[in-house]
């Protein structure tokens, strides 16, 4: 099997070397939507107006800005209001995640479900990462949420090439060691290739870097606590990992048990819903 997979390993590279291997872009939205976050001019009439074009889109970012974790006083029924809550730098990051879940399908029924699974399961690690990034550190939690959608967008071009090859997308367990072996990878080419900003680029590689160190928690970290903490009490593979000897736990000044404070349970769970 390791032969299978190293020959599968090396067929990609050599694709994507090559430029034989698409990489995924991003949707139109989501990049009219970076357009308007970088711009210091930009009004949020602007994005309003950008957003609004999508129905879809529309209705989740009205649904996010009513989450538990983020609601005010009153209920929000309409974007220009919610883009007032959520704010500029948070509306665009969120809207960049959730835009990309239209990337998240294929054509063949194993694939999509496989990368509906990817993207669900992203999901949750996103709102996990929002509590954790808003208690635990100063970073942002706009970009730790897009942290945790993005961590895995490396499975994409991997599942693509899959789809053309049947005799690898027959053998699920030679498919998922090719996935655990080169995700990592490229999902760094592919943020490096979105111009994502430098301080995510590395998120699919580091954060299953369990023992590195760091002078100060990054976004990384909170992903890898993020992870763990959607898996605990599975039996996943990740649910046996010892946290003791997982760094990021200790720079986001967590027990290494992985359990979380009483106080953020509530929390935690209106997290694994936000953008479900």
């Amino acid at each position: 099997m390791n032969q299978v997979v190293d020959t599968v390993r090396q067929e990609i590279i050599h694709a994507i070397k090559n430029d034989q291997l698409v990489l995924p872009t991003l949707p139109e939205v989501a990049l009219r939507v970076r357009e308007i976050a970088e711009d210091p001019e930009a009004s949020i009439d602007q994005l309003a107006t950008c957003i609004g074009n999508d129905a879809a889109l529309t209705a989740r970012i009205i649904k996010v800005s009513n989450s538990p974790l983020l609601r005010g006083s009153q209920e929000i029924e309409d974007l220009k209001m919610a883009l007032m809550r959520l704010g500029m730098e948070y509306t665009c990051n969120i809207a960049t995640g959730l835009a990309m879940e239209q990337m998240f399908q294929a054509t063949s029924d194993m694939v999509d479900k496989r990368l509906r699974d990817v993207w669900s399961r992203s999901s949750e690690i996103a709102g996990i990462c929002h509590v954790l990034c808003k208690h635990r550190t100063n970073l942002r939690p706009d970009q730790a949420t897009l942290a945790g959608l993005i961590h895995k967008i490396g499975v994409l071009p991997i599942l693509t090439y899959a789809e053309e090859s049947p005799a690898l997308l027959k053998d699920a367990i030679t498919l998922d060691r090719v996935i655990d072996t080169l995700q990592s990878a490229i999902g760094d080419l592919i943020l490096k290739t979105w111009d994502f900003p430098e301080e995510l680029r590395r998120v699919p590689s580091l954060h299953m870097k369990f023992t590195r160190e760091a002078d100060e928690p990054d976004y990384a970290d909170i992903v890898t606590v993020a992870m763990l903490q959607s898996y605990m009490g599975s039996d996943h593979m990740l649910a046996k990992i010892d946290y003791s000897k997982v760094t990021a736990f200790a720079r986001l000044g967590l027990d290494a048990s992985g359990e979380e404070e009483e106080d953020l349970s509530e929390e935690m769970e209106a997290a694994m819903q936000l953008l479900s």
